[in-house]
């Protein structure tokens, strides 16, 4: 559900190139869908406390429910960054995770698990600046959903013009950290890249081994 962590795992051959699109058109049309179902979910709640109001900022905003919005003192450097360094400390996680040759990776029932607390340590970490995206799908997908359900093209122009960073931020930093997972760790593995090495990251993105 993450494209920046697709398209890292397609830079780095764990995935190919050919499936990429299908992946990430698939993970938008999933974050739109849990959006449209939350909003219809929450609808009484979200008219009561706005007062009917579609804000994007200020004390009765609900824009922020659905994408993440740089707080007013994080500059857009400073929430690129925070980004950059999130996703890449998730990437990094999910290639150590899925490395079946990393004595430290876990069994494969509990890689799910894993990666999972993950996220919740990295937004521990990195929530309190911009909400900590470090996934293009979860926030641009509800982001166009707000656009369309009544919030406006405010969810594009505020922080200013935000919108762009979860998406290419988030991208660049998965990319930084699996390829810091390969240099640092992976290359220093005693033998070349088994079987056994890629099963782990086939498991994760439901690729048939090419013996299949």
């Amino acid at each position: 559900m993450n494209p920046a962590i697709s398209v890292a795992l397609t830079v780095y051959g764990r995935l190919p190139w050919r499936r990429l699109p299908v992946y990430i058109i698939a993970q938008m049309i999933g974050s739109f869908a849990a959006s449209a179902l939350c909003f219809g979910v929450y609808y009484d709640a979200i008219e009561n406390f706005s007062g009917q109001n579609r804000d994007v900022a200020g004390a009765n905003a609900t824009a922020e429910i659905w994408s993440t919005y740089n707080q007013e003192f994080v500059s857009i450097g400073s929430g690129f960054l925070d980004q950059v360094a999130g996703t890449g400390l998730l990437a990094l996680s999910v290639f150590a995770i899925c490395d079946n040759r990393n004595s430290w990776s876990p069994p494969d029932g509990i890689k799910p698990a894993a990666i999972g607390a993950s996220v919740v340590a990295i937004g521990i970490s990195f929530g309190y600046n911009t909400g900590y995206a470090i996934n293009p799908a979860r926030d641009l997908a509800p982001r166009l959903f707000t656009a369309m359900a009544g919030w406006g093209k405010e969810v594009f122009t505020q922080g200013p013009y935000w919108f762009w960073v979860p998406v290419f931020a988030t991208t660049l930093g998965a990319v930084i950290g699996g390829g810091l997972y390969i240099v640092l760790i992976e290359s220093h593995h005693p033998h070349q890249c088994t079987p056994q090495h890629q099963q782990g990251y086939q498991e994760l993105t439901h690729e048939p081994s090419s013996d299949a």
